[in-house]
C-alpha cells in the first residue's frame, strides 16, 4: 500500500516536471521525463511492485540472498587459492600426463611459437644462423649513392 502511493507520487512529480518542460519549449526533454514519469505507475499496475514488497519484507528471502552470497564468496576464495598456488586444473593434467613412463616430452611435439613477452623460444635443434660470405659484384653501379651515404653517416647510421 505505502509503496504504490510512493510510486503514484513519483509518477505525479515527473508530469508536472515534465509539463514545466514543455511550458519552455523543450519537447524531445520533456516527452523524455514523461515517459520516465510513467514507469512507476506501469510498474504498479502489472503487480511487480507488489511483488518486490512482498520480497524484501520476508525473511527467508534475505536467508535466501545471504545463501547465495556465502556461494560466491567460496568460488572466489577458491579461485584466488587456485590462482596464487598455480593449480589450474589442466596444469594438474599436464602433470599428470608428464609423470607417466611414456610420455613424450612435451617441447618435443610442440610448435615454436612466441611466449607471452613475444620472445622466440630457444630450442636446441634449431642451427645456428650462418654468415653469409661477400660476394664480389660483377657489375658497377649505375648511380652514385655517396650523397646518401654522406646523409646517413651524417645522421649516424
Amino acid at each position: 500500500m505505502i509503496a504504490e502511493t510512493v510510486c503514484s507520487a513519483v509518477s505525479a512529480a515527473g508530469l508536472g516536471i515534465a509539463a514545466i518542460t514543455a511550458y519552455r519549449k523543450r519537447f524531445l526533454s520533456a516527452t523524455r521525463i514523461f515517459a520516465y514519469s510513467l514507469v512507476p505507475v506501469g510498474l504498479v499496475l502489472t503487480g511487480v511492485v507488489g511483488w518486490v514488497a512482498d520480497i524484501a519484507f520476508k525473511p527467508s528471502v534475505w536467508l535466501g540472498f545471504g545463501m547465495l552470497a556465502v556461494a560466491w564468496l567460496l568460488f572466489i576464495t577458491t579461485r584466488a587459492v587456485e590462482r596464487r598456488s598455480g593449480g589450474t586444473r589442466k596444469e594438474r593434467k599436464a602433470a599428470a600426463r608428464a609423470a607417466e613412463p611414456d610420455a613424450v616430452a612435451p617441447a618435443a611435439s610442440a610448435p615454436s611459437l612466441p611466449d607471452r613477452t613475444g620472445a622466440q623460444p630457444q630450442t636446441a635443434a634449431r642451427p645456428a644462423p650462418q654468415a653469409k660470405a661477400a660476394e664480389p659484384r660483377t657489375a658497377a653501379p649505375t648511380e652514385d649513392f655517396t650523397d646518401i651515404e654522406e646523409i646517413l653517416k651524417k645522421h649516424g647510421i
